[in-house]
């Protein structure tokens, strides 16, 4: 019984390595063929979906709520923060990628005009957030969408824990703007508190 569950470890081990070496001389014969075969699957895929006829996006003023909500990815707006030279795309959408192209909006939130919480966020790096220690009650900011342009007031800010969701409330009452960044704003790395900007659609 002994011997037969040696010979057994042993066959598993001869076969793992006998993988490793398979696998290692098909990347290193391959390695580059398969990366472009990749890189083209991801180009093919990039095409389809720009192809796709996004309809244009407008806002139902008596329900006050959207027709046709931008598609997940997509840019849909700019946000311009006077105060700190602050003139970036929107995109509905909160990953990594989007966040490297300019200021996210979590997919939980409302959308301008629509009477509700809006969430933006965007990283603390100098073309991005790096400045918004500089902001103060009674700035503007100005969102601009292609369905309008909506005007709102900075009226608190505050530094909270990444935990502290009760700090970004999901709501209907009115309409808030609050945008959030990682503190402090010179971090390198991962940071657990965050700097949130509150702003009120003005009437």
């Amino acid at each position: 019984m002994k011997k037969a569950i040696k010979a057994t470890i042993i066959n598993i081990i001869v076969a793992f390595l006998f993988l490793s070496i398979i696998l290692g001389t098909i990347n290193l014969s391959f390695g580059q063929e398969i990366e472009d075969a990749v890189l083209l699957v991801n180009q093919v895929a990039i095409r389809v979906d720009s192809t796709f006829e996004q309809k244009p996006t407008e806002l139902n003023a008596e329900e006050n709520r959207l027709q046709n909500y931008p598609e997940y990815g997509a840019k849909y707006a700019t946000i311009q923060i006077p105060k700190i030279d602050v003139d970036l795309p929107v995109y509905y959408g909160d990953t990594l990628e989007l966040l490297k192209k300019g200021v996210g909006h979590s997919s939980g939130s409302y959308f301008p005009g629509e009477g509700g919480s809006i969430i933006y966020m965007g990283h603390n790096s100098k073309k991005v957030f790096r400045r918004f220690s500089e902001l103060q009650k009674g700035n503007e900011i100005t969102v601009k969408t292609d369905y309008g342009e909506f005007k709102y007031k900075i009226y608190d800010m505050q530094l909270i824990n990444e935990t502290q969701t009760d700090k970004l409330p999901i709501q209907k009452e009115k309409e808030i703007l609050m945008i959030y960044t990682c503190y402090p704003f010179n971090n390198i790395g991962y940071a657990t508190q965050r700097y949130v900007v509150y702003a009120e659609l003005e009437k």
